[in-house]
């Protein structure tokens, strides 16, 4: 009797054990929750909270890894799984988030609460979602204990919000080994979309390429009751106005013509044929103005953009100030380098008199779709998807892949989470989140897309 009760007890303990045992999907909504709730908001930062917290996860799993600071407090950690000779896989992330104004948020921005079957929570989407995804698909590759064909490196790094000067740019100033090897990688920006029954995933292949500018002006400063002909203001002004009055030419390059068609197969309205041969369509004069009003993010992707975002002048209502200035978001199209945009700016803006300062400018890429890694992304979503659609495309705003762009590493922007067409996401905007059953099946999915690249 006593040894067929320890044998029930057996039975049902493996049982109970077997219900209550966390798949690495259950790990992952937990992990988000817990790295939601750490603030590495920039500014300032303090990244260096992110890498204890993966360090803590890669202490317990006994990965081997590295971390650095590029300043107090902006940290960064890399880890390696060694594996072939075939070009290595790095998984880019950024621990950094934009700030969040509580008050117009229904929940603490930091909480990562689930409610209604959202995670929510600044970072939810961009990008600490992606980034336990990718640690997710890193952990089950050790743990699995077989033999990859390649490296695979996880790199979380600080400071992409900001430009990442002190994160991946700084990395490759000070930490260049850490890319030996690696001929693949994989960070954020694309995603799929379900439209009705459609699915497309949007493979990020390229960016708008970030052009940061100041106009600053200098003339004779005087009370506000005796206007001068010119003044700082006015320069500003006059500058601003000329930009506003003269948008830069439309053209499109390559990776947009290809997004856009894969686009329009999916379109049974209006805007059809237009981007079925959006070539043709820019040169109808109409049509600009049409289409950013319709999509303003595709229109963007249409022509070089600038918008004015800050702006600074007398500290006084009736003094005219000897200096004023603004700053410009500008993005150009990665066809041509960044110094003839600002020349073409600049001589736009001459008549004004004012001066033109780079604050920041990127270098333009294009990475290639011919690769074992994109190869992956189309054959498990055509295997887990069928019907579905991947398409390269560009993404207006940009992320770190610029800088390993640079190094030549083949870059995608890439999360296989699905949302639904104009689902909203809170991406740097209020209550930031992102659904559990999805966050769920997207880790499912870019497990398997992993595991697909570096398996035999």
């Amino acid at each position: 009797m006593k040894t067929k009760n320890s044998l029930l007890l057996i039975i049902f303990f493996l049982i109970t054990s077997h219900s209550f045992a966390q798949t690495i999907e259950d790990e992952s909504v937990v992990w988000l929750q817990e790295l939601i709730q750490i603030d590495t908001i920039n500014p300032p930062g303090n990244e260096s909270r992110a890498v204890d917290f993966y360090a803590a996860i890669f202490e317990a799993e006994g990965i081997e890894y590295e971390t650095a600071e590029s300043a107090p407090g902006r940290g960064n950690i890399w880890a390696r799984l060694e594996g072939g000779d075939q070009p290595g896989l790095m998984m880019l992330q950024h621990t950094d988030v934009v700030p969040a104004d509580s008050e117009y948020w229904t929940i603490d921005p930091l909480s990562g609460e689930i409610r209604d079957g959202y995670i929510l929570g600044r970072g939810a989407r961009d990008m600490k979602g992606t980034g336990i995804s990718q640690l997710a698909a890193f952990l089950t590759l050790h743990r699995s204990g077989r033999a990859l064909n390649r490296d695979v490196v996880f790199l979380a790094s600080a400071d992409e919000e900001a430009g990442g000067a002190f994160g991946v740019g700084w990395l490759i100033e000070n930490r260049l080994e850490i890319f030996d090897g690696v001929g693949l990688l994989i960070n954020e920006g694309g995603s799929g979309s379900r439209n009705m029954d459609e699915i497309i995933f949007g493979v990020e292949v390229t960016q708008k390429v970030p052009v940061w500018l100041r106009l600053k002006a200098v003339d004779v400063p005087g009370h506000g009751s005796s206007p001068r002909t010119t003044s700082s203001v006015t320069r500003i002004v006059d500058a601003l106005t000329a930009l506003r009055a003269n948008p830069f030419p439309a053209r499109i390059i390559d990776p947009v013509d290809t997004y856009f068609a894969g686009i329009a197969l999916s379109l049974d309205d209006e805007w059809a044929a237009a981007y079925a041969n959006i070539r043709a369509a820019i040169q109808d004069p109409e049509f600009l103005p049409a289409f950013q009003e319709y999509r303003s993010g595709h229109h963007a992707l249409t022509r070089d953009t600038c918008s004015i975002t800050r702006m600074s002048g007398s500290n006084k209502i009736n003094v005219v100030p000897p200096e004023a200035w603004a700053e410009l978001d500008c993005r150009m199209l990665p066809d041509r380098p960044a110094e003839e945009f600002i020349a073409d700016l600049t001589e736009l803006v001459a008549p004004s008199g004012v001066e033109v300062e780079v604050i920041m400018a990127f270098t333009p890429a294009v990475s290639s779709t011919s690769s074992r890694l994109f190869t992956a992304i189309e054959n498990v979503t055509r295997e887990l998807y069928p019907g579905s659609r991947v398409l390269p495309s560009v993404s207006t705003g940009f992320t770190d892949s610029h800088f390993t762009r640079d190094l030549g590493i083949v870059s995608y922007g890439f999360n296989p989470i699905i949302t639904r067409a104009g689902e909203p996401t809170g991406v740097h905007g209020n209550d930031e989140s992102v659904p559990e059953a999805d966050f769920r099946q997207g880790i499912t999915d870019m497990i398997a897309i992993i595991r697909n690249v570096v398996f035999n």
